[in-house]
């Protein structure tokens, strides 16, 4: 059974309607990271709902938040704005300079590009603002049990986390004069007022009905699973340790007569060779900018094909072809309408029944019942050779057509696929190894790779290049025949005709790439050759 699927069976014990919420600080650019906790929302709601439940995800945007330090992002300016919450801060410029007088302020500057990717990856959600749960008195009554309860709290807190609180400590913080919440000391409370005194030595209050102040972390979360009916929850490991703020959160919430949300702890998605992704370290790859080269049933399949407990290497280059490759070798196998018989062993039937729920559950439209599959024999690998080789569209439609690839005209999904390929080709992540620049000299490195001996291999091969025909397969079966016969080991004719018509050593299948070029461009390099031997 596929995880999605798994999660939503043992939701159904608990009852027929859900509620799986995602929460997220947005406290800088939201990364693929974010996209893994979303879109694992996203698949148990969409498993949900296929099993005849009523599921809907709610995405918590923890506005309320501080801004901790000026990350590397921001500029020294935004010192003053050290421990105010997210809500009531401006949002950076360009050059990481708060905008002074904005009507957006830095939550909504960070979660709306984020937004418009969840629309991409065709994720359905419901928006709430923490600030806005504070404000209009949602956490009231969470906040007044948990003072009411204050060394209740305390001990829970104490005997789960392993860390001690001192008698000062107080299951709330407000907000002071100057609009942070840091230098606050609380000196008591009498209902519905939270009392406490500055740094400076002023005195204040806050109402706990009211955005004047907020519940910390660990008491803030379970809050939030009463009021809103949380019934089941992805978070980070962090989360998930033992001492962590879910096993605070379970004992917590009790106090509030709830009970706590079905966990699924997630691994940390990595971009290869930088480590976890980090907004506050700036570590990240976008949602919009991945989607600026990925269509976004890749990126979906990212997150379907993995246990959430399983970790994830993010890859922008080969990693990348590869996935995609994978997804589309799965869309051109898999039988819809051919599902194991009765006799088929339970691993068959398993399988057959997690390849289908990861299509499933990778498409834009849950309500797919036909996925699309009629260009998946069109690889990414091959449409990366062809973008690079071909300029234009219209040439690059015409290939497909004359290879019996592309039977009509190119429809929508295609056309986007190869904008897409475009753009990342033109990026930083395209990876060396899959770069073509058909050579129009000969290059010295491609000189010293041949020597008298090669002459009459490229000979005869020239002579069958302009006698076979102009196709992938056959190019391949001239270049490896006519190395066999002359005793030649396979890879070392490849790597001189790499040479010859590339100027480096590998790259793309080399037959695929000659057979995008005209036939006489590939004699040209290979009498180029033969000429630098005479």
């Amino acid at each position: 059974m596929h995880w999605a699927e798994r999660t939503a069976a043992n939701l159904s014990h608990r009852g027929d309607t859900h509620l799986i919420a995602a929460g997220i600080t947005p406290s800088g650019e939201f990364h693929i990271g974010h996209i893994r906790e979303i879109l694992t929302c996203d698949m148990i709601v969409r498993a949900c709902n296929n099993s005849g439940l009523n599921a809907e995800l709610l995405f918590i945007v923890d506005s309320m938040d501080p801004l901790r330090k000026v990350y590397s992002f921001l500029s020294e300016e935004y010192e003053e704005f050290i421990g105010h919450p997210l809500y009531r801060i401006p949002p950076p410029d360009n050059e990481g300079k708060p905008i002074i007088g904005s009507k957006k302020s830095y939550a909504e500057h960070f979660l709306e590009p984020f937004l418009h990717a969840l629309s991409e990856l065709g994720v359905k959600l419901r928006i709430s603002w923490n600030h806005e749960e504070y404000k209009s008195g949602k956490f009231e009554r969470a906040t007044r049990l948990f003072l009411e309860n204050r060394e209740e709290v305390a001990r829970i807190l104490t005997e789960v986390s392993g860390r001690p609180l001192g008698d000062e400590w107080w299951p709330y913080s407000p907000i002071g004069h100057d609009g942070s919440f840091d230098g606050i000391t609380i000196t008591g409370w009498e209902d519905p007022f939270v009392t406490w005194i500055d740094s400076n030595g002023k005195k204040g209050k806050s109402n706990i009905g009211t955005d004047q102040g907020k519940l910390p972390w660990r008491l803030d979360w379970p809050a939030k699973w009463n009021f809103h009916g949380v019934s089941c929850e992805p978070f980070g490991k962090d989360h998930a340790a033992s001492g962590g703020s879910y096993s605070t959160g379970r004992q917590l919430v009790e106090i509030l007569g709830s009970k706590a949300p079905h966990p699924v702890p997630y691994e940390w998605i990595q971009l290869r060779g930088m480590g976890p992704m980090s907004s506050s370290a700036n570590i990240t790859v976008g949602p919009l900018e991945a989607l600026e080269i990925v269509p976004p049933e890749i990126l979906r399949y990212l997150i379907a094909r993995n246990k959430p407990n399983r970790h994830i290497e993010f890859d922008t280059g080969g990693g990348l072809l590869e996935m995609a490759d994978q997804y589309e070798r799965l869309l051109a196998t898999w039988k819809e309408d051919e599902p194991p018989d009765e006799n088929a062993t339970d691993r068959i039937k398993t399988a057959w029944n997690v390849d289908r729920a990861k299509i499933s559950l990778s498409q834009i439209n849950p309500k797919n019942e036909k996925f699309e599959k009629l260009e998946s024999n069109i690889s990414f690998r091959h449409l990366s050779l062809l973008a690079q080789i071909r300029s234009q569209n219209e040439d690059v439609w015409e290939s497909l057509k004359n290879s019996g690839l592309l039977k009509n005209q190119p429809s929508k999904s295609l056309k986007d696929k190869l904008r897409r390929m475009r753009n990342w080709i033109s990026s930083e992540h395209f990876p060396e190894e899959y770069k073509i620049e058909i050579q129009s000299e000969l290059t010295q490195e491609a000189k010293e790779s041949i020597n008298s001996g090669d002459l009459e291999y490229l000979s005869q091969l020239r002579d069958a290049y302009q006698n076979c025909d102009w196709v992938n397969s056959e190019i391949n079966d001239k270049i490896c025949n006519l190395a066999r016969e002359h005793g030649m080991q396979i890879r070392s004719a490849f790597v001189i005709l790499y040479q010859i018509h590339l100027g480096r050593p590998h790259g793309p299948r080399l037959a695929a790439v000659l057979a995008e070029i005209p036939r006489e461009t590939a004699i040209n390099a290979l009498n180029r050759a033969i000429n630098s031997l005479d």
